[in-house]
């Protein structure tokens, strides 16, 4: 029978960082209260969370890197919307935040969560948010509080 590692939700001593977006406020808002909802109710008081806010989804993991190698941080939970429009510009904006965050968790070693939505449209972000399909703010936090158990358990 193999060794088998997972992490669990238990409350990690550390700071968690949320980095957001202000562009598609309205969206992003919502996430960002799911996610304080989430690490609220697995035992992570607001005191230890902090929050950057960024233009949009391509600063996030410039503003993740920095505020990651200061070393505060147990985890990150990155958090914005794209919503496609009549352009390409969505493609590269959502494919340089993805890229930019896993650049970021492979150089630095930090648990990152992506919370970056990806939809055709404001209604879909809207879903994605709280509204009917579950919050992926909150589904974000629940991912980095894991990752940082499991890191934990891996040891260094």
């Amino acid at each position: 029978m193999p060794v088998v590692h997972e992490g669990t939700l238990v409350p990690t001593p550390g700071r968690i960082l949320i980095v957001a977006s202000r562009f598609n406020q309205l969206v992003v808002n919502q996430l960002v209260t799911g996610a304080l909802e989430a690490l609220g109710r697995h035992g992570i008081p607001e005191a230890n969370v902090e929050i950057v806010r960024v233009p949009g989804a391509f600063e996030i993991p410039q503003a993740a890197q920095k505020a990651l190698k200061t070393g505060r941080f147990a985890g990150l939970i990155a958090l914005g919307a794209v919503i496609k429009g009549e352009t390409d510009h969505y493609d590269h904006i959502a494919h340089s935040a993805t890229n930019g965050l896993n650049r970021v968790a492979m150089d630095l070693g930090y648990p990152v969560a992506h919370g970056i939505l990806t939809c055709n449209t404001t209604d879909q972000a809207m879903d994605r948010a709280g509204l009917k399909s579950g919050n992926k703010g909150y589904d974000a936090a629940l991912a980095v509080l894991e990752m940082i158990n499991l890191f934990g358990r891996l040891g260094s």
